[in-house]
């Protein structure tokens, strides 16, 4: 780095996250834990989301970290507005779904279902602070 006689250099500064992203990045790592993680179990053993409909909510987890990282408000909200759709849609599906088989009979949610869908609900909110941010003039 160069210097000018008589200027001081200049310290770089970090990039502060807007408010809502720290929320996105939460919801981004409980949808990614949560794909992970039994999404039903049954008598016949386990059901983890990634043998299914998980792969689905791992790849919005990793939609929801860029929205949690980028520095473009319009598109983190955009970013989180999808992931918040798809993780609270397919565990309400997949709940829905296995209710309307066999009941409550033999088998039971696990924990990586209502995690991704916390998170999905966790985006929803972050979207929901980004979209409704005031931009202090300046």
């Amino acid at each position: 780095m160069t210097t000018v006689v008589g200027r001081r250099p200049v310290a770089a500064s970090r990039r502060r996250l807007l408010p809502g992203q720290k929320r996105l990045l939460a919801a981004s790592a409980m949808m990614l834990i949560g794909a992970f993680l039994p999404w039903l179990y049954t008598p016949l053993g386990n059901f983890t989301g990634m043998s299914g409909p998980g792969l689905w909510t791992a790849t919005v987890a990793m939609l929801a970290l860029a929205g949690a990282l980028v520095p473009l408000r319009m598109l983190a909200v955009a970013q989180a507005v999808i992931a918040a759709a798809v993780a609270t849609v397919i565990p309400l599906w997949q709940f829905w779904h296995m209710f309307s088989q066999v009941g409550m009979a033999g088998w039971m949610p696990g924990p990586g279902l209502l995690l991704t869908f916390v998170g999905g609900l966790l985006s929803g909110i972050a979207a929901w602070q980004l979209l409704h941010l005031e931009v202090a003039d300046g």
